[in-house]
């Protein structure tokens, strides 16, 4: 396709996805107003679904195919980086040499290491219950592990950071999310419907399938987001030119 017709099929792309997004503005209620159509769906549905934090239950139960689909955004780009970030032939690897840390760096960066990833697991096995879930506390669980990077060194941070593992537990955990959803297919015959009881309100098992989908993409975000920066920092503190 040649610069000029690309140019053209983008103009027209966007005049159509400009009309369809303005005609669905001019369908929204009113600013201020006491009508609510998606809050009056979605927080029955939350709570028939015994699912108390109805985010947790809009994410992983009414549009859970959607949320599959961003799952697997994030592990595209996981994936490309992966592959842009690899080493070549031309490069090899070197000593990366320690870097100076103060005492109250190290201080602060050790007692948070774990106090950051005890709240990461909380915030994902807790996410049908308070705000937050596996994107959230996928996040938390990548950020607490690289305090270790500056509390001590790169050498401490390739020791806690089995990449090769993470790797695979990425993949494990964007089948896993999947496969929940092949379950709910073969006991229902719909795609990601619930097959597992739904519980009590406010208990820790309760909401079915969502506490399962929450664990999958929490270990599938962490894995991600600490596959991508040891990309970036392996290329930038290992890999030297030849």
């Amino acid at each position: 396709m040649s610069r000029r017709a690309r140019a053209w099929l983008y103009r027209v792309a966007a005049v159509l996805f400009g009309a369809g997004y303005a005609v669905a503005c001019l369908e929204l209620p009113p600013l201020g107003s006491p009508f609510h159509p998606y809050a009056e769906r979605a927080v029955p549905a939350a709570l028939a679904r015994r699912t108390a934090n109805a985010v947790a239950s809009v994410n992983f139960d009414q549009r859970a195919f959607d949320t599959l689909g961003e799952e697997f955004v994030l592990f595209t780009a996981a994936l490309g980086a992966v592959l842009l970030l690899r080493r070549t032939r031309d490069e090899q690897v070197g000593t990366p040499r320690p870097g100076r840390v103060l005492p109250t760096v190290r201080l602060a960066g050790t007692v948070l290491l774990p106090v950051a990833l005890v709240t990461g697991v909380y915030v994902v096995a807790h996410g049908q219950l308070t705000p937050g879930g596996g994107f959230q506390g996928g996040v938390v669980l990548a950020t607490g592990l690289h305090l270790a990077y500056l509390a001590a060194d790169y050498r401490v941070l390739r020791r806690v950071r089995p990449r090769a593992a993470l790797e695979a537990a990425e993949a494990v955990a964007a089948g896993a999310f999947a496969l929940l959803g092949v379950a709910g297919l073969l006991g229902t015959g719909a795609y990601l419907e619930n097959v597992l009881p739904l519980g009590t309100l406010g208990e820790l098992t309760s909401g079915g399938l969502v506490p399962l989908l929450n664990a999958a993409v929490g270990l599938e975000v962490a894995a991600a987001l600490v596959v991508v920066l040891a990309g970036f920092i392996d290329q930038a503190l290992e890999i030297e030119s030849s």
